[in-house]
């Protein structure tokens, strides 16, 4: 059992995730996993008001009601929550602030034309959820039973989706360690907890295509490590390097890694790189899953769109018809001579709060790489357009795709 395990057998089996994995179901195989037929449900009798769309900044308001469940080792999972939205309770020994036992999700809730609430490829991050989990020694749970959770949350908060076009709702799925002793160990309790924020388009003033800093100063994660799971302790050591490029002129960084300088992610983005071949044929990158980086539910997205235009399966306007998709190592000597000899296309990152977000310049040890981004004025080019449209378009439910989940009904913006 975890709770009886050494600091040296945790150890070890961190670095084993199959093993971490079968520790952690071997510790709650005996007990509760959530249910969702246990859901209590206070609505709040006192609604706050909504900020006005425009004035929407992303992860600063909060919708009425959150939901929690807690976690114990001995009872199992809880009985889950849906209250309103109020302050935690923590005893300041808890292992979550001291010993980083935090993981989290973001996924996004939209407003389709049919009078629905959508979510986007939820099961997706269940799966990567479990995993961060499992990583860190805290509990498993079904993550079908908490996506039913979260639809209802998204029910009782649908209201606060604007009804303007591009607006959405941001859901942050938290798991955290909540055992009130000090030592290094698996933590005998947790707290899962949902948050949800109305958040606005990201480029609410057109596409503005970002300038990337290549640091050889910092790395994101190394071999080995916990790079590839979206833990809270990999997001404060970005923050120094993020003030650092910022302070060079650039709007995030360029993670690189090993002599090489290998091309991992951009700032909390998946990378993609779109390169001409001698043939014409156009190659759109990503460097492949490793333990440092993360697996993107937008770069798995992308890769099969991608992956179907290329196959003539489903073509994505705006990517040409001779086109093709690797998942293989690039290094900064790549880009250097692409650009050199005209054979760079596109750079764009990926993720949840974006979507797309394209780069125009690369700074890499005192020059600047300029990256094309599509005709004047548009901020991006014909491939990142391509995708960020079809996304769009599948998220908000304007066309019917198997990634689209309904959630509930929507609800006026008032």
């Amino acid at each position: 059992m975890l709770a009886s395990l050494s600091f040296r057998g945790a150890r070890a089996a961190r670095s084993l995730p199959r093993a971490t994995t079968l520790l952690r179901f071997q510790s709650t195989a005996q007990t509760p996993n959530i249910d969702v037929a246990k859901l209590k449900v206070e609505t709040t009798a006192a609604p706050k008001p909504k900020p006005e769309a425009k004035s929407l900044k992303f992860g600063h308001s909060f919708t009425d009601h959150m939901l929690t469940i807690p976690w114990n080792e001995k009872t199992g999972w809880g009985a889950p929550e849906i209250k309103p939205y109020q302050n935690l309770s923590l005893d300041p020994s808890s292992t979550v602030f001291h010993y980083a036992f935090t993981l989290f999700e973001g996924t996004k809730a939209y407003r389709a034309p049919d009078g629905t609430v959508r979510l986007f490829r939820p099961d997706k991050n269940m799966e990567r959820m479990k995993r961060s989990a499992a990583r860190i020694a805290l509990p498993d749970f079904d993550g079908e039973a908490l996506t039913e959770l979260i639809k209802k949350l998204v029910q009782i908060d649908a209201d606060w989706i604007p009804e303007e076009k591009g607006y959405s709702m941001y859901l942050r799925p938290t798991l955290m360690g909540t055992q009130a002793a000090l030592g290094v160990g698996p933590s005998s309790d947790a707290l899962l907890f949902v948050i949800a924020s109305p958040v606005g388009p990201y480029y609410p003033q057109g596409f503005k295509p970002v300038q990337l800093y290549a640091t050889t100063e910092f790395v994101r994660a190394a071999p080995g490590g916990t790079g590839g799971y979206k833990l809270g302790s990999n997001y404060a050591p970005g923050v120094v390097p993020q003030v650092a490029a910022a302070k060079h002129g650039y709007s995030q960084n360029l993670w690189l890694l090993g002599p090489e300088h290998a091309l991992t992610e951009v700032g909390t983005m998946n990378l993609f790189v779109a390169l001409r071949k001698p043939d014409g044929t156009v190659e759109l990158i990503t460097p492949p899953l490793d333990d440092v980086i993360l697996p993107g539910v937008t770069r798995d997205s992308i890769l099969q769109l991608a992956r179907d235009h290329a196959s003539g399966k489903n073509k994505v306007a705006g990517l040409p018809d001779k086109f093709e998709v690797s998942e293989r190592k690039l290094v900064m000597k790549d880009l250097v001579d692409a650009e050199k000899n005209g054979s760079l296309v596109e750079v764009f990152g990926a993720g949840t709060a974006a979507v797309i977000s394209a780069v125009d310049k690369i700074g890499y040890q005192g020059r600047d790489i300029e990256i094309p981004c599509g005709p004047p004025g548009q901020g991006m080019g014909e491939i990142a357009k391509g995708f960020l449209d079809r996304m769009a378009a599948i998220q908000n439910g304007e066309i019917e795709h198997p990634w689209s989940i309904v959630a509930g009904e929507a609800k006026p913006y008032a």
